[in-house]
């Protein structure tokens, strides 16, 4: 089923339009949003733009897939693009706490900056406070945007929900470092001396003693000696998460929310484009990777399991009927002596001698076995052979055509089922969000792991081509 043409997303004249700025992908994770910002980043580059793709997932996909042998906090060039249009390509993938040691570096003097670095406290804390690399997120784009080095910077960031926690946690973070607890224990520091003691008198002592049962009295002291050191950047923090914060906002930002369609994924997709509009976020639409499709779609789930049947029943009957043949043949069965012993008895199984040894020859005696087990050129080595060629029994591991068609059948209307459910879940997508714009991509058969196969998704998600493209032979 094709998309109603208003609500297709054209994704080209986004990525050509100079005053496109950034670009966020967001979604729950698994959907291929690492994928889709690179091959996105890949499009635009080779379209002529100045293009760096940030990554927050630790993952190493996005390296692979660009030939790069490992990313880090500095935007590496990718090689191998076509830059004839003029463009470029980098890559990076957020270091969180060489992000928070270069602020400190950049807002603090040497002396203070190895206080602060050095601190068990900022260690820390820059290492996995919550937060902080959401926070540092918004830093380094911030930073990024900043250097006006680069026309388009493209995010791909963290799976689930948390994906939109980069814009509470500067909020967040900048609360604690600004916040009335925090003041509380550098008041001591600040004040110093004897006013400093007359303060903890009044009441701080109990509050600190307090605080140092629970947290221990070495962390509360390295929490204020890291807090007294920071003092002169706290106002920064708020500054920048607010000024990129309203970059996010801007006119030249675009959000891209990436789902899979399948129930979870888009109930995601729903959240993401509710916060966002909360948020009074530029939005620009839904990418739906991995849509399956057919070549045979006029034919129906039901048709397909009814015509496979029908392949089974006709298939038994014509094993049970060649299996009467079979039997009715002498050369088969030998009857001697009021004995019928088929010459494929079971009797012998695992035994060291073929059964065509233990069947007697015609005149009562037992002839020299060849190495297969038989006479060569004798009656009953050629009758046996005869009649292997004969039967129309499929060997063992393979069937017959029309078993064969009835598989097939059978995977076709499952095919047919999935397509189903998942048309079901996009129309409810659609019927809660119609005014969103969606580009589809097919599923693919692999993993995209270099620039060929990110140009190919390029591809599809520019021209909104969900089927599979031909290929030359």
């Amino acid at each position: 089923m094709s998309l109603d043409p208003a609500r297709v997303l054209d994704l080209d004249p986004l990525l050509d339009d100079p005053d496109t700025r950034i670009v966020v992908c967001c979604g729950s994770g698994g959907v291929g949003k690492t994928t889709t910002a690179a091959a996105l980043g890949l499009r635009a580059a080779e379209r002529g733009r100045k293009v760096v793709v940030l990554t927050i997932d630790p993952a190493r996909r996005l390296a692979q897939s660009m030939g790069i042998d490992s990313l880090d906090n500095v935007p590496r060039r990718v090689k191998g693009i076509d830059d004839s249009a003029g463009g470029e390509l980098h890559a990076m993938m957020l270091d969180m706490k060489r992000t928070f040691d270069e602020i400190v570096e950049a807002h603090a003097d040497g002396e203070r900056a190895a206080v602060i670095l050095n601190n068990p406290f900022y260690q820390s804390l820059s290492a996995g406070f919550a937060g902080t690399q959401e926070y540092m997120a918004m830093e380094k784009l911030g930073q990024l945007r900043a250097r006006d080095e680069w026309d388009l910077i493209i995010v791909d960031t963290p799976p689930s929900r948390s994906a939109l926690d980069f814009l509470d946690a500067p909020k967040r973070l900048g609360s604690f470092l600004d916040g009335r607890l925090i003041r509380l224990l550098t008041a001591p520091a600040k004040l110093g001396g004897r006013a400093g003691m007359k303060f903890l008198n009044v009441g701080m002592s109990m509050m600190t003693g307090t605080l140092g049962k629970l947290l221990g009295g070495q962390l509360l002291k390295d929490v204020q000696t890291f807090v007294a050191a920071m003092d002169t950047t706290f106002g920064g923090f708020r500054t920048r998460a607010d000024a990129t914060y309203k970059l996010l906002q801007a006119p030249g930002t675009a959000f891209l929310v990436v789902a899979a369609p399948e129930r979870d994924a888009l109930r995601e997709a729903a959240y993401f484009v509710e916060r966002l509009a909360a948020e009074d976020m530029p939005f620009a639409g839904l990418v739906l990777n991995r849509v399956h499709g057919s070549g045979a779609a006029h034919l129906s789930a039901e048709r397909a399991l009814a015509a496979a049947e029908n392949l089974d029943a006709e298939a038994a009957e014509d094993l049970e009927s060649t299996a009467v043949e079979n039997l009715d043949d002498a050369r088969i069965v030998d009857q001697e002596g009021g004995k019928a012993g088929l010459r494929n008895s079971p009797d012998t199984y695992g035994s060291s001698e073929s059964p065509a040894s233990e069947t007697s020859a015609p005149d009562g005696s037992e002839g020299p076995a060849g190495s297969d087990g038989s006479d060569e050129g004798s009656p009953a080595a050629t009758d046996s052979t005869d009649a292997t060629d004969r039967t129309d029994t499929p060997p063992h591991g393979h069937r017959t055509v029309e078993q064969l068609t009835a598989g097939l059948l059978r995977l076709h209307a499952e095919r047919m089922q999935l397509l189903s459910r998942e048309q079901r879940t996009r129309d409810r997508f659609a019927a809660l969000h119609p005014e969103v714009a969606v580009a589809e991509v097919a599923a693919l058969p692999g993993d995209v792991h270099d620039l060929a196969g990110l140009r190919d998704i390029g591809d599809r998600l520019a021209a909104n081509r969900p089927e599979l493209p031909e290929t030359d032979a």
